[in-house]
């Protein structure tokens, strides 16, 4: 068993963790405050093929594993793990519309997702499902040529700002012969344009973290798309969506772990410069033992997530729970690294000027979106209790 990165590998996580180091770092701040990501910088990401990690290179994609697009993920959340998962979460829907949409699809989206000259945004959470997904409500009706969608999606990433939203609904072409199918097949994914009449959203929300990142609730009001729009098979939608969750959860630990490294990284380099009763704080055994802790925890996440990355790669048949199990464990740890190099810092790391505190309040979400890790859990259980 190998566990050395090859070439490949290596390469893909020294551009990204250049790249992050080079046009994200000196950035994060300034985006944090302006509540965006500039668009300049999307479309140089896109230069680099960090727009469609996943795709086919076929069709203008980069054609990453799952194993190579994390270590892109991790390397970018070493500057910003916000504008890491924003650019997860593009590629999410990216891969969605290569996997399961047909020619015309492909054709219309995937050379300009890829560009990330359009940026496109993943709606599924609605304000009153949250975990329960599937009890959602918004819905596709067929009218002449097409559908029209009504309902709301809440806390989407890019809600406002992105080009292309991928919305999961009840299908009403579904029930119009009075079947009664259980709720998770009667959900279609469609694809609905920014400047769709009926497509509107709400106020930018206020955050804890990922600030950088715009998020809005998207509202749609028989928001009408032609029938081509729906994505894949009718009824497949939440399956859609469920695998490209699995992937997504891959990449949201990969980004926790990434922001992790390098709040551990400054506390390392923070206690051998700080001195307190005379000698500097990496001196203290108590300090020693803390930093030792915190690497242990994350060389550990390291490997099983690759793990993850890898059973996911090979269609194993535990991947989904083993992507479900990495998810919480790392987004965990990754929080309480975090946490601890704050701590270590003191008072320091309170102040924005060190780096830390944004770390934290960013690694904060990543316990709760892509599924609670309270979700994950029972992903893991249902899983294993399924084997009893």
């Amino acid at each position: 068993m190998d566990f050395a990165l090859n070439e490949q590998q290596q390469a893909v996580f020294d551009m990204a963790q250049g790249f992050g180091q080079d046009a994200i770092a000196p950035n994060a701040d300034q985006w944090e405050q302006d509540g965006t990501i500039p668009r300049d910088f999307l479309e140089s990401a896109g230069e680099l093929g960090l727009g469609g990690m996943l795709v086919d290179p076929d069709r203008g994609g980069s054609g990453l594993s799952r194993l190579e697009a994390s270590l892109a993920i991790e390397g970018l959340a070493m500057a910003c793990p916000s504008v890491s998962a924003f650019l997860s979460i593009h590629n999410m829907v990216a891969w969605m519309i290569d996997r399961f949409g047909d020619q015309a699809l492909h054709d219309r989206y995937l050379a300009d997702l890829c560009a990330m000259t359009k940026v496109a945004a993943y709606c599924l959470t609605e304000p009153g499902s949250g975990s329960d997904a599937v009890a959602m409500k918004t819905r596709a009706e067929v009218v002449d040529g097409g559908f029209a969608l009504t309902g709301s999606k809440s806390f989407i990433s890019g809600g406002g700002f992105a080009d292309l939203y991928v919305i999961m609904a009840r299908d009403a072409s579904l029930l119009q012969d009075g079947a009664d199918l259980p709720a998770a097949k009667v959900i279609s994914a469609f694809l609905l344009d920014m400047g769709a009449e009926g497509l509107s959203f709400g106020a930018p929300e206020r955050k804890m973290g990922w600030r950088a990142q715009p998020t809005a609730q998207v509202n749609m009001d028989k928001a009408v798309l032609p029938a081509d729009q729906r994505l894949g098979e009718a009824g497949r939608g939440f399956v859609y969506a469920m695998k490209g969750l699995d992937g997504g959860r891959v990449n949201i630990a990969a980004a926790a772990l990434g922001a992790a490294q390098t709040a551990l990284d400054k506390a390392v380099a923070y206690a051998g410069e700080r001195r307190a009763f005379g000698q500097s704080l990496d001196r203290f055994q108590s300090i020693q033992f803390k930093l030792a802790d915190m690497e242990t925890k994350l060389q550990v996440s390291r490997v099983f997530l690759r793990q993850a990355a890898w059973k996911l790669d090979n269609a194993a048949p535990d991947a989904t729970a083993h992507c479900a199990m990495a998810k919480r464990f790392v987004t965990d740890v990754a929080f309480e690294v975090a946490n601890e190099a704050l701590q270590i810092h003191g008072g320091y790391g309170y102040l924005a000027d060190y780096g830390l505190e944004k770390i934290v309040r960013d690694l904060r979400v990543h316990q709760i979106l892509e599924g609670t890790n309270e979700i994950m859990r029972l992903i893991v259980a249902r899983h294993l209790l399924a084997d009893a």
